[in-house]
């Protein structure tokens, strides 16, 4: 399942995509902060389902989704905002469901479960667990398909629309394919997101230390660093055996 989630406020994107990224439904995250950015992603690939705030800096998102209804393939909108006086015009925009913020992982879990079922069956298609048994990773690149032993990766991350992978011996592959669909191939006792655009392969991960407000860096075994954001420094000592 594709999602777009779209906000106006950085830190409450990071939050429901880290919350939107633990469910095993989603293949591919994206995020927009506004209107007129969320109208082009929708253009550009085909969402399943949009976390949507409500007042967005640049317009309104209840505007956005009654605009998007007579599109034939419209992503499932699900609002997430902090207002409450707004649910009855969301379904009014044939909204699926109304989220509060804070926002809690059983609510985004069930909002994403009522879309799976709302969509058709290939939607809702699962990327099949013998991806992540598979020792090696597909990694395309205009006309070219790389291959990379897994083993071998040192971390992953994405900048400007693009995925660059990391491996031993400073090779470096970049790729169209998002962060969150790479890592649904990868085994998540291995692989392990630690920043909206990093994840690293804990076999690497030689050292932890503290850095500015709160966050953390990584060091690898080549000497790579990796930040950690707040959001998933709990996450990263617990794999690392910390907690």
């Amino acid at each position: 399942m594709k999602v777009l989630i779209v906000d106006d406020e950085p830190l409450a994107r990071d939050e429901l995509h880290y919350l939107v990224d633990q469910n095993p439904l989603v293949t591919d995250i994206y995020e927009a902060d506004g209107v007129v950015s969320a109208q082009q992603v929708v253009d550009q690939e085909a969402v399943d389902l949009m976390f949507l705030d409500i007042q967005l800096a640049d317009g309104s998102g209840m505007a956005l989704a009654e605009s998007l209804k007579s599109r034939p393939h419209h992503p499932y909108i699900v609002f997430a905002t902090a207002y409450d006086q707004y649910a009855l015009d969301a379904f009014d925009a044939d909204a699926v469901d109304y989220l509060l913020k804070p926002f809690s992982q059983q609510r985004v879990n069930d909002a994403i479960a009522r879309v799976a079922k709302l969509a058709a069956p290939k939607q809702a298609a699962i990327t099949p667990q013998d991806q992540r048994t598979n020792p090696r990773l597909s990694l395309t690149n205009d006309d070219r398909t790389i291959i990379l032993q897994k083993d071998t990766i040192l971390y992953i991350q994405t900048q400007d629309g693009e995925t660059a992978v990391w491996a031993k011996g400073g090779h470096r592959v970049v790729s169209k394919q998002p962060l969150a669909g790479l890592l649904k191939q990868l085994d998540p006792a291995q692989f392990i997101r630690v920043h909206r655009s990093f994840a690293v392969n804990l076999n690497m991960v030689s050292e932890l230390q503290p850095s500015f407000n709160h966050t953390y860096e990584l060091t690898l075994k080549d000497g790579s660093k990796v930040p950690v954001s707040r959001s998933y420094v709990a996450t990263v000592k617990q794999a690392l055996g910390m907690a």
